[in-house]
């Protein structure tokens, strides 16, 4: 089940956002042809950890994918790039804002040729705007946009989220609007130009900040684990370590009461509410750490588990990838790199209607299609012309 099958896609992108993004429509069937400098390719290529001479990390944002290099300042590869855009319904890059349009590959010049064309620009403050030429990284639109203020515990360093939310929420982001877009085009025959900022991507994942400032005129402040609104809700030291538990209402607060044989935490005025219990969480995170102390975490889990009450270990990526639900969904598949290595990567996560969405395209070498996308000797693409094409 290929629900993008017939959807061409030219990338012209590096790292982690725009990849990731072309990478989930591919996972979906759509034909993406990365367009890659002959200099290195993209940068992540270079990332480790290494299997042979070629990187995991690329792999795991590429699969599914073909890889062309072109020179985009050569006339005649320039060229080439008009043609496999003549092609396309989706162009996707993330450049600086201004560079497309200095190559003469923007989206005013490509959609006077191309009307239904998508383009979706990824960049890290928007194509407009007093920022929109100064670059950014994760890191640093991490720090912009307010996720390291409430990362981490009171009075320690800044600190980002471990995982790049920003790359791959504006890849998220990106998709889901290419697919909307893709929709209106078939829909009007009319495309459009998808302006997908990481600086305003990373503000609106952060909806629940953004609406405690603007309700209470307080910035969100750091609580480690704990929750603004919530208690118990957080990770809790047990006899041999650290475990989270969250029982987020009434009833499931009951319930872990019980599970620890302390039903009177229930009726405590302090922890009345859930408003209560969160206004006193210093306290009741005392209180029930000093219970905790006596069990393992393996033991509470399984009380607060038979309970119904949401916990977990804290797992490292090892642990998390050997758990035996991501087994029975099939989530990890083998992929063979062009080092000829053999390696395991996290395929897409979703279903429709029971079924994944497997491999199909092993990560590719750079330039590894080109005979085939551009032919031998850099022919015109052989595929099929748009009806559009024939018409003229």
């Amino acid at each position: 089940m290929r629900p993008l099958s017939g959807i061409r896609v030219i990338e012209f992108c590096s790292v982690a956002a725009g990849p990731f993004c072309a990478m989930l429509l591919a996972d979906m069937g759509a034909d993406v042809i990365k367009v890659e400098n002959p200099d290195g390719g993209d940068t992540m290529r270079a990332w480790p950890p290494m299997s042979g001479d070629y990187s995991e990390n690329f792999a795991s944002l590429n699969r599914n994918k073909r890889s062309v290099t072109l020179d985009l300042k050569d006339p005649t590869d320039k060229s080439r790039a008009r043609e496999l855009i003549r092609s396309a319904d989706v162009v996707l890059e993330n450049n600086r804002p201004g560079v497309m349009q200095r190559l003469g590959l923007d989206y005013a010049t490509l959609s006077a040729d191309r009307p239904a064309l998508v383009y979706c620009s990824i960049s890290a403050y928007g194509q407009e705007g007093p920022r929109s030429k100064e670059a950014g990284f994760d890191l640093t639109l991490q720090a912009m946009s307010g996720v390291m203020s409430v990362t981490g515990v009171p009075g320690a360093p800044p600190v980002k989220c471990g995982v790049p939310i920003s790359d791959f929420g504006t890849g998220l982001y990106a998709a889901y609007a290419i697919a909307a877009a893709l929709f209106q085009a078939r829909a009007t025959g009319k495309g459009t130009h998808i302006d997908a900022s990481m600086f305003g991507a990373t503000l609106a994942m952060g909806a629940l900040q953004t609406s405690e400032f603007f309700g209470s005129g307080r910035d969100p402040r750091r609580l480690g684990s704990a929750h603004p609104r919530n208690a118990p809700y957080q990770a809790f030291r047990a006899k041999d370590g650290y475990f989270a538990m969250a029982a987020g209402n009434n009833a499931l607060y009951r319930s872990a009461c019980n599970a620890i044989e302390r039903p009177d935490l229930f009726e405590d005025p302090r922890f009345a509410s859930t408003a209560l219990r969160a206004q006193h969480q210093g306290e009741l995170l005392e209180i029930l750490e000093q219970i905790f102390a006596d069990f393992t975490c393996e033991n509470l889990l399984a009380r607060f588990r038979a309970a119904g009450v949401p916990c977990s270990p804290i797992n490292s990526y090892s642990e998390a990838l050997a758990d035996p639900q991501v087994e029975h969904m099939g989530w990890v598949q083998p992929v063979r790199l062009p080092s000829g290595v053999e390696t395991r990567t996290f395929v897409s996560p979703l279903r429709f209607s029971g079924e994944g969405f497997p491999i199909y395209r092993d990560p590719p070498a750079l330039g590894e299609h080109n005979e085939e996308v551009f032919g031998a000797g850099g022919r015109r693409p052989p595929w099929p012309a748009r009806p559009e094409e024939e018409a003229r």
